[in-house]
């Protein structure tokens, strides 16, 4: 039997989270705030983590058309415990991962874009 898009999107969130060392947890959100898919640990609302990530992607897209960089491709904020970096997928969905602080950047940049590619087929 055939997996439905919703089960294959979480099955790449986890397979992310397996592959990359000090990766805490993943979602796909739409540009709405409405969450699509996550792998997310306990403690972690859902909701709250696709309305802040829609919030930070708009602030960011904003930011980078009013500063003449173009289109936004990344956002990632440095806390004192880790990362939330969100990737933007096409037009219509970010890719919102959760790293701990002792994560390395350049590992998970590439990994995240090849990511990207294929949840691009996918949503």
């Amino acid at each position: 039997m055939a997996k439905s898009r919703t089960e294959q999107l979480v099955q790449r969130l986890r397979d992310l989270q397996a592959n990359i060392e000090n990766v805490e947890a993943a979602a796909i959100v739409s540009v709405d705030g409405l969450p699509l898919a996550s792998s997310l640990p306990a403690g972690y609302e859902e909701d709250r983590v696709s309305a802040m990530s829609a919030a930070m992607l708009s602030l960011g897209e904003r930011i980078s058309s009013e500063l003449g960089r173009g289109e936004l491709k990344q956002v990632y904020v440095k806390g004192e415990n880790g990362y939330v970096i969100l990737n933007a997928i096409g037009e219509e969905a970010v890719l919102t991962v959760l790293a701990r602080k002792e994560a390395k950047l350049g590992i998970i940049f590439l990994e995240l874009g090849r990511n990207v590619q294929a949840l691009e087929g996918l949503i």
